[in-house]
């Protein structure tokens, strides 16, 4: 059994957990898992998942407006947004970013949030977690503007542009795309990724890998990832294991 594993991208708070949250959680140590980032999509989910945070010891929350969620959000909502991230147990200022596929939220207000959340991320010395799709020219340009530290998670472009988020000093989250039949693109960064500047993740209950997809995911899929990227690498998947984790616990501070 892979051991060591440290997920950096996921959602207990969604509804998908609702019937077994707190059983799932309990059992996830004694499947591998050290630690795990929760990842908030607005305000009321930034208190789930400082909550959880608080419930166990080995998760970490990150609070954040995702950019689904910016059309809701106040035109204040920075204030309390960095009370929230000024938790003892918030370590990100996450998930945020820009999504063009859906637009669920105008453009012009995901970008404004985003940024002003980039901002508090600088204000408080904290990593970003960003979600771009569909958007990387429009994430590039705010990222390139301003320079925080965090990670782009799920990546979903080329390794052209991988290299340009590694040269900012970024880090790339890669999770189950990269199982996936005809996944051309993750498997190449997977491939690119400097080993200091890759993290593994679920995305959870998304994103479920080959062999389990249909299934709702959990941190307990993660060495399926593993063991695509490492032979992708030439090399071990636990010992990949423990250098994601590495990774992690530098980008979040977590000791």
């Amino acid at each position: 059994m892979i051991s060591g594993i440290f997920d950096s991208h996921a959602h207990y708070d969604s509804k998908a957990f609702d019937e077994d949250r707190y059983e799932l959680l309990s059992s996830m140590k004694e499947k591998g898992v050290s630690n795990i980032v929760n990842c908030a999509s607005d305000i009321a989910s930034s208190l789930v998942c400082l909550e959880l945070a608080d419930d166990f010891d080995y998760i970490y929350a990150a609070c954040g407006i995702h950019p689904h969620e910016t059309a809701e959000c106040t035109k204040d909502f920075i204030p309390m947004l960095k009370k929230l991230c000024m938790s003892e147990k918030c370590v990100a200022v996450g998930e945020i970013g820009l999504d063009y596929h859906y637009d669920f939220s105008p453009r012009d207000v995901q970008i404004e949030a985003f940024e002003k959340q980039v901002l508090l991320a600088k204000e408080l010395d904290m990593p970003v977690i960003v979600h771009d799709r569909e958007a990387h020219e429009d994430v590039m340009t705010i990222l390139k503007k301003h320079r925080p530290k965090g990670v782009v998670h799920c990546f979903s472009g080329s390794v052209e542009l991988a290299r340009e988020t590694v040269k900012l000093g970024m880090y790339i989250g890669l999770g189950g795309a990269v199982t996936f039949k005809n996944a051309r693109k993750p498997v190449e960064v997977a491939a690119y990724v400097p080993e200091d500047r890759l993290l593994v993740e679920t995305d959870c209950p998304y994103m479920t890998p080959v062999p389990n997809r249909g299934k709702r995911n959990d941190s307990s899929y993660i060495p399926d990832v593993l063991e695509v990227i490492a032979n992708v690498r030439g090399t071990d998947a636990q010992r990949l294991a423990e250098i994601t984790a590495d990774n992690a616990r530098r980008l979040f501070s977590i000791k």
